[in-house]
């Protein structure tokens, strides 16, 4: 054996076992140093895909240690190893530790945590065990919950599995086959296989074969391809597939996504099929690249957080006054500078609505685990709210407002009357042709009654067929119905296969297509667009029987015999839940890439008013003023890009709507993000479903409708808690303003306002199961500081005029006007304040008479009964002298009765006035 040929063997083991140009280098930028690429993705990959248009196959093959025949086993697992899984990184899952973090760092909890280590420095441990545990709780649901629902949402993404078939080779097979060309013997290997594989395996190098249905598994460059036509829909927006070609046929290309012979991972394969090799995978794929700009993306705060974030703050402010406030009054007229300063630390306390965190985290756990039982899956707790401040829902067409099936509707002649001849001839031709069956043809294959009465099978031999592809847009089958003829039976669109013709069947007979006739025919199909219907001209010719092989060129002088129409029909549930998520104030507007015909008469079958259309052509030269009238004036948007999506809801944002968006495409992530609530389904695309907020595991707007009517409740809830809160605590600190001027001792000691405190905050506990009046959940919510802060000011002072009516009984009906008679002083306005701080929960949760037009929750009944009980065995039962109080007077009870029934009096009739100047909610 020469040294050649030892030198050829050793170089084919090399290859075999991919120890060659794997190690040196996995992409090809040296040959495109120069070439323009696109600036939509980073520029390293646009140039390599561009190399890996412009090599010869050959070459590329080598380039990537690759094999006509594919990798072996060996080759893909080093492979693997090196490159990572063929999987697309999106929002990373979160530590936990991160995701406690964020759970924990809201303004109130880091205030609250701030407050228990200075109790804890004090040596206050009852109000650090209260504090701390109002902090613990409240982050410890939010976590347990969002973490849940991020569980839900993965198995679902993990539900889905796709495969790829590729080529195997076995090990050793160059070597072999060097050795038998050398020598001219005859030595046998195991030949390459098929090998369906995940996707997740592929790896640089792998030789796919694509046929019709199947989808992209990563960046290939093509090898071979027979009428391969591809769907770049749910990349691009186009809403015709494009012919991809083994072959490049231009080489002045700036956009990857133009190149002839590349396919993209995340398309799919519409007709033919082709064989080509794996260049990008995972990460490093275009749509990997397009994902990472979408998730490096963060997401502008929700009108949910900027809302909390904002009540919060003025909160926080108004303690920030009243607490020095406090420390300086009591110091210069007590003296006593230590004292002073722990009493300010309870108003600080006090407050501080500290059980905000906990009551909106336990609401939205409610509304999750509600909603959960509707088939839906919320992602971000905060979605929730956002459901009920949302008052523009932007959706697609089809699916949501269709069933997203397509039933043929009529089969007609020439002249507009119905033709069974029309839907034996479409049967034959969807019957025989061998490319992926679209759903006009599941449609049409659907009549198995004309399948009974044709019995293709005995009645009729397939001949040949013409494919369909995007220049022609029809296509072709030939079938002999007896051997003395052959029928070449054509369908496609209309103007298409009006090209083809020279004459029309009139009843039995067939006449010249005149331009008078061409005007009919084209006035009839008019009249089905008009009616949102799909439609499918049918033509047809008699051929003699000798020939047996048919091309496009045979498509001439056909006969037309008429039209088969079909529909997307809208969902019965559609109209209803228009008109329910109208009636809730939720305007809803079409964003669909549709025809506008089309678009236009679901919207009128479904009660949606559509006015003029707005396509996207017409978005394109609009600048954002003129886009801001035209998203208020226009419901309905047709013909659009991912762009123009996109572009709209960020509009409809500035023009200060909440917005919710449902979409389930590649190309609906951006504008998912964009929007306050990204909304998809299960059957989305991966990052549709990381980009959204929540998950329907039904497409339906009557499972949105629930989910507004449950945010709205969630908000009310919410809302209950702060008005009573801020107004009740704004109420006791200006009690503690006017009796720390005139009394000369404290009102009420630090402890006595922690457990006052404690008690009132558990009394509100049963506030996300409370009930909510109907006229609450009508209209979208909001959060409105401004408004929070005026219902302090006027219901706060309320509880204060009783306060003061309790400290003037205290101290001349019962003597209490002195340091010796503090604990009885501090026993009657700490009984009389949970009292109130107690009632203003069934006052302020309804704008009706509690009690009788509104009823509570049994809950929070129970709670607020339990608390009133509480507080009065403090001072009367044996643990009084624990908590520094002293038993009261039986005649003081009687009086606190006259004092609680004149505060709720004097509430409703406040109720009554703030309502008719401001609005109640």
């Amino acid at each position: 054996m020469n040294l050649s040929l030892l030198k050829e063997l050793f170089a084919s083991f090399v290859r075999s076992r991919g120890l060659g140009r794997h190690f040196r280098r996995l992409v090809m930028l040296d040959s495109v140093a120069s070439t323009t690429v696109s600036r939509e993705v980073p520029p390293a990959l646009a140039q390599t895909l561009v190399a890996a248009a412009q090599s010869d196959p050959d070459a590329l093959l080598q380039q990537l240690g690759s094999h006509p025949e594919g990798l072996t086993e060996a080759q893909v697992e080093q492979l693997r190893e090196r490159v990572g899984p063929n999987v697309i990184e999106q929002d990373k899952p979160v530590p936990w530790w991160l995701h406690l973090w964020r759970c924990y760092k809201t303004p109130f909890d880091l205030l609250l945590t701030l407050l228990a280590v200075i109790s804890y420095l004090t040596e206050d441990m009852k109000a650090t065990i209260v504090i701390g545990s109002m902090v613990v709780l409240s982050v410890a649901i939010r976590f347990w919950q969002e973490r849940k629902s991020h569980v839900a949402a993965d198995k679902l993404k993990a539900m889905v599995s796709n495969t790829a078939t590729v080529m195997r080779r076995s090990f050793g097979q160059d070597v072999v086959n060097t050795a038998a060309t050398y020598f001219d013997v005859q030595l046998h290997v195991k030949p390459p296989r098929r090998v369906e594989v995940p996707m997740a395996e592929l790896v640089p190098g792998d030789i796919v074969l694509l046929s019709a249905g199947d989808m992209i598994p990563a960046d290939c460059r093509i090898l071979s391809a027979k009428d391969l036509f591809v769907s770049q829909a749910a990349m691009t927006g186009e809403s015709l597939p494009v012919e991809k070609f083994a072959t490049l046929r231009s080489t002045d290309v700036g956009n990857p996504l133009e190149l002839e012979n590349i396919v993209f991972m995340g398309t799919n394969v519409v007709s033919g099929s082709a064989t080509a090799v794996v260049v990008h995978t995972g990460g490093r794929t275009y749509f990997g690249a397009l994902a990472q700009r979408v998730t490096a993306t963060s997401q502008a705060p929700t009108q949910f957080q900027a809302g909390v974030n904002k009540v919060a703050w003025l909160l926080i402010r108004f303690m920030f006054v009243m607490s020095p406030l406090v420390l300086l009054i009591n110091g210069f007229t007590k003296g006593n500078w230590t004292e002073a300063f722990l009493f300010a630390m309870s108003i600080a306390v006090g407050l501080t609505p500290e059980m905000l965190p906990m009551i909106v985290t336990s609401t939205l756990a409610k509304g999750a685990v509600l909603l959960s039982r509707q088939k839906v899956i919320v992602k971000r707790l905060d979605a929730i709210q956002n459901f009920g401040a949302m008052d523009v829902l932007c959706t697609d067409k089809t699916g949501t407002l269709t069933q997203d099936k397509i039933f043929l509707a009529r089969h007609i002649d020439v002249w507009g009357e119905e033709s069974d001849d029309v839907l034996e001839m479409a049967y034959l031709n969807s019957y025989y042709q061998t490319g992926l069956k679209n759903l006009l043809d599941v449609a049409v294959l659907e009549h198995t009654e004309v399948h009974k009465q044709l019995n293709p099978a005995a009645n009729y031999r397939k001949v040949d067929e013409i494919p369909f592809d995007f220049q022609r847009r029809r296509m072709s089958v030939v079938v002999s119905e007896r051997e003395d003829h052959h029928l070449l039976i054509c369908k496609g669109a209309v103007e298409e296969i009006l090209s083809i013709c020279n004459r029309v069947r009139h009843g039995e007979q067939d006449e010249p297509l005149t331009p008078e006739l061409l005007e009919r025919v084209r006035a009839v199909t008019a009249d089905l667009n008009e009616d949102g219907l799909r439609v499918v001209a049918v033509a047809c010719k008699e051929e003699p029987p000798q020939k047996d092989s048919y091309g496009v060129a045979d498509e001439q002088g056909l006969t037309l015999i008429g039209y088969v129409a079909f529909l997307d029909p809208p969902k019965e549930s559609t109209a209803p839940a228009l008109k329910a998520l109208a009636a809730h104030g939720v305007k809803v507007k079409v964003l669909t890439g549709d025809n506008d015909l089309v678009t236009a008469k679901i919207c009128r079958e479904v009660g949606l008013a559509a006015g003029a259309i707005v396509l996207g052509a017409a978005i394109e030269g609009m600048d954002d003023a003129e886009l801001a009238r035209v998203v208020e004036a226009h419901d309905v948007f047709a013909k659009l890009t991912p762009a123009h999506k996109d572009r709209i809801v960020r509009q409809l944002k500035r023009n200060g709507h909440v917005v919710g968006f449902m979409g389930d495409g590649i190309n609906d992530a951006p504008a998912l993000r964009s929007a306050d609530i990204g909304i998809s389904v299960d059957t989305a695309v991966d990052i549709a479903k990381e980009a959204a907020d929540i998950i329907l595991l039904e497409k339906s707007l009557l499972v949105l409708e629930e989910g507004v009517v449950e945010g709205r409740k969630t908000f009310a809830n919410m809302l209950k808690y702060i008005k009573m809160t801020a107004s009740s605590n704004f109420g006791n600190v200006f009690s503690v303003l006017v009796a720390s001027a005139f009394i000369p001792f404290l009102p009420m000691l630090p402890m006595h306002l922690l457990v006052q405190n404690l008690l009132y905050d558990f009394s509100q506990t049963a506030i996300p199961f409370d009930n909510v009046d109907e006229e609450l959940v009508k209209d979208p919510q909001r959060w409105n500081p401004a408004d929070i802060g005026r219902f302090m000011l006027f219901f706060g002072p309320v509880s204060s005029v009783f306060d003061i009516v309790t400290f003037a009984v205290m101290w001349f009906v019962f003597g209490a006007n002195s340091a010796e008679h503090q604990t009885l002083f501090q026993s009657g306005w700490f009984v009389e304040g949970l009292m109130t701080q107690t009632l203003v929960v069934h006052m302020i949760r309804t704008r009706k008479i509690p009690f009788l037009q509104s009823r509570p929750a049994p809950l929070l009944l129970a709670t607020t009964a339990a608390i009133m009980a509480i507080g009065i065995f403090l001072p009367m039962g044996p643990l009084a002298h624990y908590f520094k109080l002293q038993p009261l007077p039986l005649a003081y009870f009687p009086i606190l009765g006259l004092i609680l029934l004149g505060y709720m009096l004097l509430t409703q009739a406040m109720k009554g006035f703030y309502a008719r100047r401001f609005g109640w909610q």
